[in-house]
């Protein structure tokens, strides 16, 4: 009985030593260019080792925006519980790549300084350890391209209207005549 309980006490120390140690996960992010105007597209690209992951998470914060972070795509749908901005990750080097046009992004981009995070797992800025994620900051212009906020003439309902009553026309020009 003395030899068993030597015995387990002797492999649960071996056991102890002879865990490796989980490697740290390691995330990095760069941005380019890191000073754009709203309407451009922005490249942002990092890499993540220390895990094997097909994706990593990315979410913003900024002026007038969630302070938990919110996607890239929408501003309006704060970051967390599954909603989230993911870039594919290369799994023979840990690289990764995303393309930010904010020409087409939901929700209003004001000027002024953006942090973009990276993060490993799906969860938000409040709730995820500091080691396990990496920021870059992008400082957004206001736009150099002229906006065009007249609405439009006239002429367009009318045009609409006539082009759909011609589509009518024909449609039913077409049902007579295979009768």
């Amino acid at each position: 009985m003395r030899w068993a309980c030597l015995l387990v006490i002797t492999a649960a120390l071996l056991g102890v030593v002879t865990t490796p140690v989980a490697a740290a996960t390691l995330l990095t992010i760069s941005a380019s260019p890191q000073l754009a105007h709203i309407g451009d597209v922005v490249t942002i690209n990092g890499t993540v080792s220390g895990i094997t992951t097909i994706a990593v998470y990315l979410f913003v914060t900024g002026p007038d925006l969630d302070t938990r972070g919110v996607t890239l795509e929408n501003l309006n749908i704060p970051a967390g519980r599954g909603l989230f901005t993911t870039a594919p990750v290369r799994l023979r080097d840990g690289s990764w790549t995303y393309t930010w046009d904010t020409s087409v992004i939901l929700g209003a981009m004001s000027p002024g300084k953006y942090t973009v995070y990276v993060v490993s797992s799906p969860v938000d800025r409040l709730r995820n350890a500091r080691e396990e994620m990496a920021t870059v900051e992008i400082e957004f212009l206001a736009s150099d391209k002229p906006v065009n906020e007249s609405p439009p003439g006239p002429a367009i309902p009318v045009i609409a209207v006539g082009v759909a009553a011609a589509l009518g026309l024909c449609v039913s020009r077409r049902r007579e005549e295979r009768r």
